[in-house]
């Protein structure tokens, strides 16, 4: 791998112009000219579209354009030292020093690793100034492969310890604790670890811990540079900073004691965080990768000024972070199955979402009927031409038909992001394939779930295996899809399909007929699952079951919406139920609970149950019993009252898609109370003297 870059291609004190463009159509020519590249133009319109995306200079005069494309068929670093220097979009001036990446679309994890690894070396400034000062093309390849690791740097600059050093490395080190160094690796697994805490520099002794995420587009530099600079700022602060890089190189996911002792997260994306679910509860500082890199100072004192604040912004999501399995730092089946599960609910809920609301306004605005009449409302009239029953029911009809095409895409998207959180982007379009069969084939969200699991474990299997290098462009766009494909879709027709749309039929005609006592013990269950964690795993599968069998309701079958009443009433108890304990008996709470209380209010009446993590957190053995109770009590009263929900989120704000939204609210008050009064009893008359010495007197 030590011809990454070669003496051909770096140029010395070049005078390319005034544009970042030209700098880039140089660098990209450059490339195509060594054989790296089968054409120009595509390899530089890759480039640039990811500059317009974000601007890639960083503080310090340096300027790391990059992109992965299909033109591109050897991973390279292609470098320019500009005269005079070019504004790459740094807030500090323009660039003199030009890092040109250019990954395959099919990069191997090896060559991305070498590629993040020298965009984190770029931040030293040491390591700069040795490439200022090289004299010879040479001069700067034997430098970048020092700092790499992959290659002896010139014995009177020293470069390549400097680079992948901290501050006061010796040259004699040896080269794996170079590169620990440079990658910022710790015993424990995380990718970027901030040095031990000296209490006596400490920004404030209650802010010792901060854990972030920095993901870009790419994943090849912004992630890892924002990743140094935020751990070097909070050094300079006395605080302990832990980074998880979710980059194209790979990402060692946070310990998940790590995060249960972390004071604030700081999140530094331009992409979504994997799994952000883990981070709930935390006070949150959220900002493009950019401003990692630009003003990693200012992030670290805005986290810890989120962390004192009782009012900060928090993450919301799942409670109380998952276990992974021990197997040294992989997931193991368990965790990977349940991430991808939830991962493929996640990316249904909008579609579940919009389209179960539509509807309901539909029949808002249509009547029930509408059911019957849509297709033909919609074809065949217009403004200028209005039904029969006018403008209420043409708007209905519209409506009802958007809703009803995008509750079309559930189990299609659901099969396609559990087949994606196995297998990244190659496993989405086999896992939409599979989950639009299982759709034909009327196996359901059951049928989605195995189209989606068989679609992504085919696509992780196939991108694993080794093949030649100029195959590996085709691998992710082209063979991946395909294979996967056939092979999930061909296996539900001819295996799977039939089977499980027979349990489907099965599932479906055992809850439509619950009525009575087995009615109200569903919903008296569904309640304990969604209070027994607060949003964890527990309460996500309750969830899960609900929004995947929502769109299986009509208005013959309406236990699907009477199982999601149950499941959105009962969640939204907890944060009520500490929302009035706050306000019945304020002298249990601490001033920051009864802070958290106020907002429980608009938390809970949002459905949203993390509102309760506060005081779950502080209080769990009479905070969780206490909300178990409340929930129960409000599932059961919802099944046994046929209340229905054909919206899957919004607490009492989806009014209007609630059938007999009088019991709705009766039960999920009749709940509250309960909890409340429970939780005080349990605080007034279950108190340890430990606790009791230490209550906060109320001020008069």
């Amino acid at each position: 791998m030590s011809d990454l870059i070669t003496p051909e291609l770096v140029a010395l004190d070049k005078d390319l112009g005034t544009e970042r463009s030209s700098v880039i159509r140089y660098l990209a020519e450059q490339v195509a000219a060594q054989g790296r590249s089968t054409e120009v133009d595509g390899l530089y319109a890759d480039a640039l579209a990811r500059e317009e995306k974000t601007s890639t200079g960083v503080p310090g005069g340096i300027a790391i354009p990059h992109c992965r494309s299909t033109a591109v068929s050897q991973a390279t670093l292609a470098m320019a030292r500009l005269s005079p220097a070019v504004d790459f979009g740094a807030k500090d001036g323009p660039a003199d020093l030009v890092f040109f990446i250019a990954a395959p679309d099919g990069a191997d994890q090896e060559h991305l690793k070498l590629l993040s690894k020298l965009a984190r070396s770029l931040i030293k400034k040491d390591f700069t100034a040795s490439l200022r000062a090289a004299q010879t093309p040479a001069d700067v390849v034997a430098l970048v492969n020092g700092a790499l690791g992959i290659g002896a740097a010139p014995a009177e600059a020293g470069a390549g310890a400097h680079a992948a050093g901290a501050s006061g490395q010796s040259a004699t080190n040896t080269r794996a604790s170079e590169a620990a160094a440079t990658l910022g690796t710790s015993p424990a697994g995380t990718d970027t670890t901030g040095p031990a805490v000296d209490s006596g520099r400490a920004t404030d002794t209650r802010v010792r811990r901060i854990v972030a995420v920095t993901a870009c587009p790419t994943g090849i530099a912004h992630t890892y540079m924002a990743a140094d600079s935020l751990v070097a700022a909070a050094r300079e602060r006395g605080i302990d900073l832990q980074v998880e890089t979710q980059g194209s190189s790979g990402a060692t996911p946070l310990d998940p004691a790590v995060i249960a002792a972390a004071d604030a997260v700081i999140f530094a994306v331009d992409v979504d965080v994997r799994d952000k679910q883990r981070f709930a509860g935390l006070p949150v500082i959220s900002a493009p990768v950019k401003r990692g890199i630009d003003e990693p100072g200012e992030m670290v004192e805005e986290a810890v000024a989120a962390a004192q604040n009782p009012n900060a912004r928090r993450v919301a999501g799942t409670a109380g972070g998952e276990q992974a399995d021990d197997d040294g730092g992989r997931d193991g089946i368990g965790s990977t199955l349940k991430r991808a599960l939830l991962t493929g609910v996640s990316y249904m809920i909008p579609f579940v979402a919009g389209g179960g609301l539509l509807i309901a306004l539909g029949f808002l605005l249509g009547g029930y009927l509408i059911t019957e009449t849509a297709d033909a409302v919609v074809l065949e009239n217009s403004l200028a031409n209005l039904p029969d029953g006018g403008l209420g029911e043409y708007l209905g009809a519209v409506a009802f038909k958007i809703g009803q095409l995008s509750l079309g895409f559930l189990v299609p998207a659901l099969a396609g992001y559990i087949a994606y959180a196995l297998a990244d982007r190659p496993g989405i379009a086999p896992g939409f394939v599979a989950g639009a069969v299982a759709g034909f084939m009327g196996a359901g969200f059951l049928g989605g779930i195995v189209g989606g699991l068989l679609a992504g474990y085919v696509a992780m299997m196939i991108g694993r295996l080794s093949v030649p290098r100029w195959l590996r462009s085709l691998m992710p766009v082209v063979i991946i899809p395909l294979v996967a494909s056939i092979v999930a879709s061909g296996l539900m027709f001819l295996v799977l399909g039939g089977p499980i749309a027979a349990i489907t039929t099965g599932l479906n005609n055992w809850l439509s007929g619950l009525t009575g006592t087995a009615a109200v013990g569903l919903g008296l269950i569904l309640g304990l699952m969604m209070a027994v964690d607060l949003g964890g795993p527990v309460n996500k599968v309750a969830y899960s079951f609900a929004v995947a069998g929502l769109s299986a309701g009509a208005i013959d079958n309406q236990a699907p919406w009477q199982i999601m009443a149950a499941v959105m009433a009962a969640g939204m108890v907890p944060p009520l139920a500490m929302a009035l304990a706050t306000t019945l008996d304020r002298r249990r709470f601490t001033v920051a609970e009864r802070e958290n209380g106020k907002a429980a209010w608009l938390l809970g009446a949002a459905f949203i149950s993390e509102g309760a993590i506060p005081f779950a957190a502080a209080d769990p053995l009479r905070v969780i019993p206490a909300s178990l109770l409340g929930s129960a009590v409000t599932g059961a009263i919802v099944m046994g009252s046929g209340v229905t929900s054909q919206a899957p989120h919004g607490g009492i704000f989806v009014f209007f898609a609630i059938g007999n939204i009088l019991m709705f609210v009766t039960a999920i008050l009749v709940g509250t109370v309960i909890s409340a009064l429970a939780v005080i009893a349990l605080k007034r008359y279950a108190t340890s003297k430990k606790d009791a010495a230490g209550a906060e007197p109320v001020a008069a």
